[in-house]
């Protein structure tokens, strides 16, 4: 903590001038694809811990673009760290049953401050391990049972769908653990590549990565496997997300003042996938 400096500003270029690999491109492409999953998830169950109706296309699409921003900005920085939403800050809202956008932005002013104060920064990053861990366990608890609770829709008596569950949560939590340990061994690993350096970081982001595997695979099954709407909660599904279809409601929870004001005197923006049409 002490040879940590009082304040830091980050700036682009610190670190040199950015060099863009093919390689480097493939691997973050299927990264940005596992963050959009989990976002897609973390904004329903948001919307759910905090008692809102589930938020429209419109609304993923702009939470997705702005996650595109951060993570420009935060290469052009230097930094290279993926600004996308955390399960954590999810399972802060079921812990603390805040979900007030003023309390949102007034942590994100307090961690910019923490940013740029070296030596607070360095503070806070030494919290204790189980401190850390005794927080982590009461989250991703929370966090798992609100994903579990989506489940309620679909008929859980039906075979198909146990089939499908089943298979999807085993191979999300095995293939990744199996994964990573193939590629630590340098002979399994050399046996799992094709010679296509791009490629075989592709596959690897792929089969490390937990969502990505169950969702492909949860996926895969439950539109190839037959089954009645009603089975796969779809019926269910629809009827409980009549709420969306309330265009108050959802200008009152989701109004964004910003965009709004552009796409008033522009109509034509109203054409974007992100805004309100």
């Amino acid at each position: 903590m002490s040879e940590a400096t009082w304040f830091y500003f980050p700036y682009p270029g610190q670190f040199g001038m950015p060099r863009v690999t093919l390689g480097g491109f493939v691997g973050m492409v299927a990264g940005v694809i596992g963050g959009v999953i989990e976002s897609i998830g973390d904004y329903y169950a948001c919307a759910k811990l905090a008692g809102a109706p589930p938020p429209p296309k419109y609304i993923l699409n702009r939470g997705i673009l702005m996650e595109g921003v951060g993570c420009f900005l935060s290469g052009l920085c230097g930094p290279g760290i993926g600004v996308t939403s955390y399960s954590e800050n999810i399972g802060a809202i079921a812990l603390t049953k805040v979900g007030s956008r003023m309390v949102i932005l007034c942590s994100a002013i307090l961690m910019l401050v923490i940013g740029v104060l070296g030596k607070v920064g360095v503070f806070f990053a030494s919290m204790p391990e189980p401190i850390i861990g005794g927080m982590y366990l009461v989250m991703f608890g929370v966090i798992a049972a609100v994903g579990i609770s989506n489940l309620q829709f679909v008929d859980l008596t039906s075979s198909r769908n146990i089939f499908i569950i089943g298979i999807s949560l085993f191979t999300g939590l095995v293939v990744p653990m199996w994964a990573e340990e193939a590629l630590k061994d340098p002979e399994t690993a050399k046996s799992l590549q094709t010679g296509n350096e791009e490629f075989d970081q592709l596959v690897a982001v792929v089969l490390t990565g937990g969502m990505i595997v169950g969702a492909a695979i949860a996926c895969f099954l439950d539109n190839t496997i037959p089954g009645t709407d009603k089975e796969r909660g779809m019926t269910n599904y629809k009827d409980a997300n009549k709420a969306c279809s309330d265009k108050p409601l959802l200008k009152k929870i989701y109004y964004e003042p910003g965009i709004e004001l552009l796409a008033q005197r522009f109509p034509m923006l109203r054409k974007l996938p992100f805004v309100n049409n």
